[in-house]
């Protein structure tokens, strides 16, 4: 195989026309986007009063976390009924009036699914708790016997993503200590057995129940996860490592070769109806070959590129993980699908300028070592976006990112409410910081989230000069260059195109070809000169034809 780090002249192409290859997707976190209650939580009637705002902004399609019926004990990720709208988002008639309105915008929904486990609340964990051992109800779920000579071990010695053990012991019927039941994240949060016939026929119901109603695809939570390795081996996860496992190899929770099974399974449901429904996956996994293998031909059509999401701000090693993602999905018929920031990450504002090791899942806050600079991390966040929109292939945004948002870090403790907090019992912050409701407009009650100025999470005063209003119209905002860059990429097709490197001048550059557009990404200490051409779109300001540092420019 060809080594493209060095033979620049090496092309890499997408394939195929379907409308998820060339893509970008905005994920809409609801509960922080906009509030049409008042409440203080944002929802689904919030997200229709803002689609013009998405549509002037150049996207193609909104990726809807959750918004299903839940106890809201991990943010709508603990689902207790998949097929109805939690009344704090709305109605299954608000979801209808978004749907339709989106796509009067040419904007596509994808729904956010939670296969790999359902909240304890659910109406099946509740029969499986009713029913007792040996259940066709516990059955769905991941029931043992304990361990010891009173079954009072727990069955193996995992961990929860989120801390802690991950079993938890049930009080049988007749009131004796009974069963375990496996939760990979909170005790909440019990995971489904997916051996289990029943189960995959619910899923494939709640499939057509959303696709019935129009939606344009899933994306998939914890994608890597639900079949587990036989026999529920003893596993103890490097400490260091991200909590979802993607720098691990051989978790007998993550990755199991017989989940794949299920998204063809998946697959073959979609492929039923028109209009190229799509599929993408939430995959933490060790390399970008082994998540390449979520994407064939017969399975998902997308997934997270989360190895350039975590990649360091060096030029070298983005470029190899660039090269490497082009092809190895190429080589399986998908785009890469490139993501900077989401929901359970510190945002790229922030993290690109950490000093000190932040493992996925973390989060930062007041006594967190190495605490970025804002504006050296604004400065890297707007070049990295620049630079991942003119990639070919498929690009997520996370709200608030064009806005240029940072981590909110001062968080008091007594306002969190990501479990990971609790379950650590304070040693790891969480993801709260990224998931601060939106600042719309610089002045007013919780600054144009919600009228009443009520607000799940407090915002930053600072956040008053990044509101969406404040930035509109102004020439060098954050707001401006994401719509410059999403117009640009349209009119040139750059998520259809091929990349071609070619010298920057510099080890610290990164310079690459693109449907006509030659984008240089200058990631080291030192301005570079720049070659000759019209500048279409630049993160920074540029004078006498140089490239400052933490830069990156698009020329026609």
């Amino acid at each position: 195989m060809t080594d493209t780090a060095t033979n620049p002249d090496v092309r890499l192409t997408t394939v195929g026309g379907e409308w998820w290859r060339t893509a970008v997707i905005y994920q809409i976190y609801p509960r922080s986007f906009a509030d049409s209650s008042g409440d203080g939580i944002g929802d689904l009637p919030g997200v229709t009063a803002h689609l013009d705002d998405l549509a002037s902004l150049g996207i193609d399609a909104i990726w809807l976390s959750p918004f299903q019926r839940s106890p809201q004990k991990d943010a709508g990720y603990d689902v207790a009924d998949y097929c109805d709208v939690d009344p704090l988002f709305g109605t299954l008639a608000d979801f209808d009036e978004m749907l339709a309105a989106a796509h009067a915008r040419s904007i596509r929904i994808i729904v956010d699914l939670v296969p790999n486990h359902s909240s304890d609340q659910h109406a099946w964990f509740q029969a499986a708790l009713a029913a007792g051992p040996g259940s066709p109800e516990r059955a769905r779920y991941m029931f043992r016997d304990g361990r010891g000579p009173n079954g009072d071990e727990a069955p193996n010695n995992w961990e929860s993503v989120f801390g802690g053990p991950a079993w938890t012991r049930v009080t049988e019927p007749d009131g004796t200590p009974g069963q375990w039941y496996l939760h990979l994240f909170d005790a909440s949060q019990p995971d489904f057995d997916w051996s289990n016939e029943g189960v995959q026929e619910s899923f494939r119901d709640v499939l057509r129940f959303w696709l019935d109603r129009g939606v344009d695809g899933f994306r998939v939570d914890v994608a890597h996860g639900l079949v587990k390795q036989h026999g529920l081996p003893d596993y103890t996860p490097d400490p260091e490592a991200g909590s979802m496992g993607g720098n691990e190899a051989a978790v007998p929770y993550w990755g199991q070769p017989g989940v794949h099974d299920i998204w063809r399974d998946w697959h073959d449901v979609l492929a039923a109806y028109d209009g190229d429904r799509a599929l993408c996956a939430e995959a933490w996994l060790p390399t970008i070959a082994q998540t390449a293998l979520w994407v064939r031909r017969d399975e998902m059509h997308q997934a997270f590129n989360f190895e350039y999401l975590e990649t360091d701000w060096n030029a070298g090693a983005l470029r190899r993980v660039i090269d490497e993602s082009l092809r190895a999905y190429g080589e399986v018929g998908a785009p890469s699908t490139w993501v900077l920031s989401n929901h359970d990450v510190v945002r790229h504002a922030s993290r690109l300028a950490l000093t000190a090791d932040t493992p996925q899942g973390a989060g930062i806050g007041p006594k967190s070592p190495g605490k970025p600079d804002p504006v050296v991390g604004l400065r890297r966040a707007r070049a990295a976006s620049a630079l991942m929109l003119a990639l070919p292939g498929s690009a997520y945004l996370y709200q608030g990112e064009e806005l240029g948002l940072p981590e909110v870090i001062e968080l008091p403790d007594d306002v969190r409410q990501d479990p990971t907090w609790f379950r650590t019992n304070g040693e790891r912050y969480g993801r709260d910081g990224c998931r601060v409701p939106l600042p719309w407009s610089a002045e007013g009650p919780a600054y144009g989230f919600s009228d009443t100025g009520a607000s799940w999470l407090p915002q930053p005063a600072e956040w008053s000069a990044l509101a969406r209003e404040a930035q509109q119209g102004d020439p060098t905002s954050t707001l401006s260059l994401y719509e410059t860059l999403l117009a640009e990429r349209r009119a040139r097709d750059l998520g259809a195109g091929t990349l071609e490197w070619f010298d920057g001048g510099s080890p610290d550059v990164l310079a690459f070809e693109n449907g006509g557009v030659r984008v240089l990404a200058n990631l080291g200490s030192a301005p570079v000169a720049l070659p000759e051409g019209v500048v279409l779109a630049a993160s920074e300001p540029l004078a006498d034809s140089i490239l400052p540092p933490d830069t990156t420019v698009w020329l026609a």
